[in-house]
């Protein structure tokens, strides 16, 4: 050990831990509490403080909440609320206001009475916002007076003060991102919509509005449904088709347990099942799911069995069955969730799954007791489905056997890399076999695996998964992944980490991205959730001046390029597609891990995703064309 080493270590005392005070924390770590600096962060911010307006509406306190994008891209909410208290707290010596604002774990959903429901369980809501935030403003109209009191990076810059006479309650808080801390300060319409939206639903009859003051972007949307989770089944699958018109919905309040469960079948092949507790949606399920789930096989078999659909010694149905085409939306409200990881993705209290599944039981039975033409109908495609199940698991016995017999059961078309480790290994999936050949022969072949795609491939929205494990160009990736696919699937047994999507630049390249990526979604989602699906950005022109060369990947960097050179002085070429680059242009532009831009695939609203996918690759042709139409401006690096 060298004597530095030795002075480092002797040197290391108390005086050298550092302590963080107040919001400190939050300014030196905030992605520890909203995710990220970016975009997801930067949303996050307006989740926090809608939350607590929520939170309002739970206690039956509060109808409207307008969320603002102010010109400057800051964000002002306005809720009719009780108000955050603005009397002192005695413990403390501060207003409820303040502590509100400045201190961590400071709330009313801890047992003191103020809130029995919160989805915001942690208490670090609003003043995380506060801490992130350059300026913060909040006005709250209570007891007969308005109050108003500023901040600024999680300090108080003002005392709490009256400023005016009212008769109305609530909270106003408006605040200013930190572009200190944020990298990025631009609010997105839509990422916000899809939250409110989701959120309206999930609490019938709560108005919120979300408007846009940004002179560009001005636009007003109010989202308020007497139906709630009612109406959130008929927006899912208003671009779906529907077996049938009714949707069943029950309602139920037991003990400190208030239930609500919609759901209807479609003509689809996927299951779509939303679950959330306390408004916080979870992703990974947890015992409410599970309670539903359980409830949804049983109720269907017993059903099937009373009335002769299934007979004697004759298989029952199962979960898979019984679910392929539902549509369905389980949301509980209790006292004291408890969430399995600091991520609030699965619901953990054990008790949840036996109340979920006696009501699901009881309710669902009286509906098909009731409702003998949708009963049946229902019970067709569940017997449709197992058929099919039957026949897809004959085919992947077949690939097994296959694969057992075959000493190269890797498919043929696979140039596979030298490194086994996965973590290390990446495979590029790649439109046309002249792309193909350049990719082989330019590749890294320790790390980097070559499948070239050869013919049309198919749309998997409209498709069962017996179809699928015949269609030879999956059946290629399916072999090569290594992860199964369906109920075989397995996330662990992936033979790469990254797997990456390289197409052309043009229409007939982002229809066979979409295409990959409904696959993946739909049968491989865990792909996606682990982060190892990415989409290769290859250049889209070739820019040279005599031996000069620089590859330019978009319109607006070639415009840039140009703002103080002469064009004509230089030969521009605009790439059709990756086959006309050699095998070291692919590498040095596409390829190379030094050099390349990848974008990795993300599901941040897994509901949204499925409306996307519903709308672009299902038999409706309206919606596609309005989706298009609406989303045009948006596209970037589209070859027409």
């Amino acid at each position: 050990m060298s004597d530095n080493l030795k002075n480092e270590k002797n040197d290391y005392t108390a005086d050298q831990i550092q302590v963080l005070e107040g919001l400190e924390a939050v300014q030196k770590r905030p992605g520890m509490y909203i995710g990220s600096t970016g975009k997801q962060g930067l949303h996050h911010l307006v989740y926090e403080v809608v939350d607590n307006s929520i939170d309002e509406a739970l206690a039956g306190y509060c109808k409207n909440i307008v969320v603002t994008i102010d010109k400057n891209n800051g964000i002002t909410v306005v809720d009719d609320g009780r108000g955050i208290p603005t009397d002192m707290n005695h413990k403390m010596k501060k207003t409820g206001v303040e502590l509100a604002l400045t201190v961590l774990h400071a709330g009313g959903k801890f047992g003191g009475g103020g809130y029995k429901v919160s989805g915001g369980l942690h208490g670090v809501g609003v003043s995380v916002v506060n801490a992130l935030s350059s300026e913060l403003t909040v006005e709250v109209k209570q007891n007969k007076k308005i109050y108003h009191q500023t901040f600024a990076k999680g300090k108080k810059t003002s005392e709490l003060e009256v400023t005016g006479n009212t008769n109305r309650t609530g909270t106003t808080v408006h605040f200013q991102p930190d572009p200190d801390i944020f990298d990025e300060l631009v609010y997105d319409f839509d990422v916000l919509e899809h939250r409110l939206r989701e959120l309206a639903f999930l609490n019938k009859g709560v108005s919120i509005t979300l408007a846009d003051e940004r002179e560009a972007e001005k636009r007003k949307e109010t989202y308020c449904y007497e139906g709630g989770i009612r109406s959130y089944i008929e927006y899912m699958n208003k671009n779906k088709d529907p077996l049938y018109e009714q949707i069943a919905y029950y309602e139920k309040e037991m003990d400190d347990y208030s239930l609500e469960i919609a759901f209807q079948y479609t003509a689809g092949y996927s299951e779509n099942i939303y679950s959330y507790a306390n408004n916080i949606y979870t992703p990974e399920g947890g015992s409410h799911l599970n309670g539903f789930k359980s409830a949804l096989t049983r109720t269907i078999n017993t059903y099937a069995r009373k009335n002769n659909y299934i007979k004697g010694n004759d298989k029952n149905l199962t979960g898979e069955d019984v679910r392929e085409g539902l549509t369905a939306i389980i949301s509980i409200k209790l006292l004291d969730p408890q969430f399995e990881g600091q991520t609030k993705t699965k619901l953990g209290n054990p008790e949840v799954k036996g109340i979920v599944e006696t009501i699901v039981g009881d309710e669902l039975s009286a509906f098909l007791e009731e409702n003998p033409t949708i009963a049946k109908t229902v019970i067709e495609k569940t017997l449709s489905a197992s058929r099919a199940r039957e026949a897809a698991k004959k085919a992947r016995e077949l690939t097994r056997r296959k694969s057992a017999l075959d000493t190269t059961a890797l498919p043929g078309k696979l140039a596979d890399c030298r490194e086994k480790d996965p973590s290390m290994s990446e495979i590029f999936i790649v439109e046309g076999d002249s792309a193909g050949g350049s990719a082989k022969s330019g590749r890294d072949s320790r790390i980097q695996a070559i499948l070239p795609l050869r013919g049309k491939i198919l749309n998997v929205e409209k498709s069962r998964l017996d179809r699928i494990l015949t269609a030879d160009t999956l059946k290629s990736m399916i072999t090569a992944f290594g992860t199964g696919v369906g109920e075989d699937f397995n996330v662990e047994k992936a033979r790469y980490h990254k797997i990456i999507i390289m197409t052309d630049a043009d229409v007939d390249g982002a229809h066979i991205r979409t295409l990959l990526l409904t696959f993946f979604y739909r049968y491989m989602r865990g792909l996606i959730e682990e982060g190892y699906v990415y989409i290769a950005q290859p250049p889209l022109f070739k820019v040279a001046r005599g031996q000069h060369v620089e590859y330019v990947y978009n319109e607006k960097a070639l415009d840039k390029m140009f703002e103080d050179k002469d064009r004509s002085k230089y030969t521009i070429q605009r790439y059709k597609g990756l086959g006309e680059m050699d095998a070291h242009q692919l590498w040095e532009t596409t390829m190379d891990p030094s050099v390349r831009i990848l974008n990795r695939v993300n599901i941040e609203d897994a509901a949204y995703a499925d409306e996307v996918f519903t709308i672009l690759m299902g038999d409706k042709v309206q919606p596609r064309k309005e989706f298009i139409e609406r989303n045009a401006a948006k596209v970037k690096n589209l070859d027409i």
